[in-house]
């Protein structure tokens, strides 16, 4: 699998929203590869955007000292949330990516053409609109632009992009998104303005090849990083060769990546993606988490708070298929001390307890299995929340195999039987557990390893009685 997620503006520092993305691309990254599947993970940040320019100018300082600065940020996500990352592409500095854009500028020359364009514009959509207010709830006033641009042939590929699509050979997931996809596109795709004034970019980004006084629009140079990133036999190999070239992104981003990418695509004569999965949106408040909205939770200084198992299992737990979730810090600590503290870590250490009471720390064979983790069907269709609910069902199996066998009053013989079941379950669950929280599955691991088990000690603290809640 060629797993990707977007590649977000760097203008401010990288909030939850983006951490939920990350999150689920690396479950769905670490699930595969221990199935013993070869995983590509990419992601990164896309450098080249008008707003990182504003948003330096609003700072007073260099646009690439910016750039720098919150890009670095983005990186640094992967020790605080455990992520396991193979790519991290940055669109201004990586040594592929100018020349990657200019190849597919090229190579879709026959439907490139110039012509002058007005339109209303989003800085914060970094796109045009026919009328205002930004339909994903920018503020700023759209702004009326009018220059000479290069147009992109959309409209030429509505029949091949519906035929795509319907015949499920781009498949995209959540259904009711699918339909979304092909509601626009049946309704008549009109061409694209694909670049813009290098004064109005301040002379910031890719020019257009051939045209200086033109910038390749953001978008068409952010979403290229998907193939950019790729060099020498990666391209091959991950691009060409691999049957399931994953992209995972945010439902404000969906038109880009199911009608515009595949166009361009199709227009260059190069391979497409094969599954396109959308998430919807992290609220606070009922209000869509962004970068400028002011109220955005701060993923590092949450793991800071109150560790990176709580953070990822809420993420996961909690953040449904379909429908935007609303978080708040309370919610996290009350689903981490009810699931991890109380529900895992109490069943490890009761399991480790009874195993030195009654048999000095030995452990019995292995007995009955408890129940199958359905996790494989739940992330096949990208639904995380199931998917860790199935874990969850061996806890909560386990638990309740406890207070039915009630090993403290069995023989010998009983107890090594119950034990055996309970301990080879607390293995499978360190196991099961592994994609969605690295970091606790290894203690799991260790707390139940061996021919005799180590003095059991807590996996988790309980976050309320820490203190830890406000």
């Amino acid at each position: 699998m060629y797993l990707t997620t977007t590649i977000p503006y760097v203008n401010a520092r990288p909030h939850l929203g983006h951490a939920l993305e990350l999150v689920q691309a690396d479950v769905l990254a670490r699930h595969h590869r221990r199935r013993g599947e070869p995983v590509r993970f990419q992601t990164g940040t896309d450098d080249n955007s008008l707003k990182n320019v504003l948003a330096a100018e609003a700072a007073g300082v260099p646009v690439r000292e910016l750039v720098d600065r919150n890009a670095a940020a983005f990186e640094g996500l992967r020790g605080p949330l455990d992520l396991s990352f193979d790519s991290f592409i940055r669109t201004s500095v990586h040594p592929g990516h100018r020349a990657g854009v200019e190849r597919i500028w090229e190579a879709t020359g026959h439907d490139l053409y110039q012509r002058h364009y007005e339109g209303l514009y989003c800085v914060g959509c970094e796109q045009f609109y026919p009328e205002g207010p930004c339909p994903d709830g920018h503020e700023a006033p759209l702004q009326r632009v009018c220059e000479q641009n290069w147009f992109f042939r959309l409209s030429r590929y509505q029949d091949a992009l519906s035929e795509l699509i319907r015949s499920g050979r781009l498949r995209i997931e959540p259904v009711a998104r699918r339909n979304e996809v092909l509601a626009f596109i049946e309704a008549g795709l009109e061409d694209l303005s694909v670049s813009r004034s290098a004064a109005r970019a301040r002379g910031w980004g890719i020019r257009v090849p051939g045209d200086p006084d033109q910038v390749v629009y953001v978008w068409w140079d952010a979403l290229a990083n998907y193939v950019t990133a790729l060099e020498g036999d990666d391209y091959d190999r991950w691009w060409v060769s691999e049957p399931r070239r994953v992209h995972l992104m945010g439902k404000g981003v969906i038109r880009f990546h199911a009608v515009y990418w595949p166009a361009m695509l199709l227009s260059a004569g190069l391979p497409l993606p094969t599954e396109i999965f959308v998430h919807d949106y992290l609220t606070v408040d009922g209000r869509k988490i962004s970068k400028s909205s002011g109220g955005a939770a701060d993923p590092v200084a949450l793991v800071d708070a109150y560790g990176v198992d709580a953070v990822r299992w809420w993420l996961l737990r909690e953040v449904p298929r379909v429908g935007d979730a609303d978080f708040t810090e309370e919610r996290l600590v009350a689903r981490a001390d009810e699931d991890l503290a109380n529900g895992l870590g109490n069943l490890v250490n009761r399991v480790a307890t009874m195993v030195h009471r009654f048999l000095d720390g030995h452990v019995p064979p292995a007995g009955e299995e408890l129940a199958a983790v359905p996790v494989d069907e739940a992330l096949e269709a990208f639904d995380f929340r199931r998917a860790a609910t199935a874990v969850w069902a061996l806890v909560e199996e386990a638990n309740r195999y406890v207070e039915r066998t009630r090993p403290w009053q069995r023989s010998r013989a009983g107890q090594e039987a119950a034990l055996g079941t309970l301990v080879h379950a607390c293995r499978t669950l360190a196991v099961q557990l592994e994609p969605f929280l690295p970091t606790a599955a290894a203690r799991v691991a260790a707390a139940v390893a061996g021919e005799r088990l180590p003095r059991p000690e807590p996996l988790f603290r309980r976050l309320a009685t820490a203190g830890v809640a406000g």
